[in-house]
This record gives C-alpha cells, structure tokens and sequence, in this order.
C-alpha cells in the first residue's frame, strides 16, 4: 500500500478469504480507496510454514531439473483450482510448462540451493 504500515483492527472471513478492517478505514467510503491495493506482512510476522510448504516466493528463479537436465526457471507460483503449479520458462525459448505443486510431479525442492527437480515424464513430456 505505497510503503504505509497499517494496522489491522479486525479480522474475518476464511483463511483462503479474510476480511480485514484496517485502523482508519472503517467506512465502506474509505475501505473503497484501498480497492485493488497490495498487501503485504514482513516476513518476521508471517507463519511458519510446515514442511514441504513453500512462500511463492521463495520458488521464482529457481532452476527447474529432471535429474541432471536443466528444463529452465520458476517464473512464478500460480493458484489453480485444484493446487498450485509452477509456471516454468523453459531454456533456449521453448515456451513454458505448468508443473503442479504434488508429489508426483515434484521431487524433490531445495531452496537454499535454488533448485527443483521434477519428473517430466509425469507430466507427458
């Protein structure tokens, strides 16, 4: 929200969809500004994720293998209905590939060492 820090004074809804009312922005007039605004939490104050859980992130730009041969880069995590998938950009400007966030199709994610290793031939390729 334009580098402000704003405080949220309630918060409801789901966690796929919270609502939240921010300190300052109680009327609908008010809330209707902020209409479309990022928002974003430090990431000191963001929950701790469970294993095999990752921040989006965290996964763009990372090199995307099956076993030694390098397929390209995460550009980006996208939601799907079902799960979310990465959104590689394949070497040598072959186009993209969608790898779904599941096992099968995943082996292995290391983001200390920027480096996911899928199985292509899951994914028909």
């Amino acid at each position: 929200m334009d580098g402000r820090v704003e405080r949220i004074d309630r918060r409801a809804g789901t966690a796929d969809r919270p609502i939240l009312r921010l300190v300052g922005h109680a009327s609908r007039e008010a809330a209707e500004l902020l209409r479309g605004a990022q928002l974003s939490v430090p990431a000191e104050h963001a929950p701790a994720l469970e294993p095999g859980e990752y921040w989006a992130h965290e996964l763009a730009g990372c090199a995307v293998f099956d076993g030694e041969r390098r397929i390209g880069a995460v550009r980006r995590m996208l939601p799907l209905p079902s799960c979310e998938a990465l959104e590689v950009v394949r070497d040598e400007g072959r186009g993209e590939l969608l790898v779904p966030m599941v096992r099968d199709a995943v082996r292995s994610v290391d983001v200390a060492a920027r480096r996911i290793d899928v199985d292509l031939s899951f994914l028909g390729e």
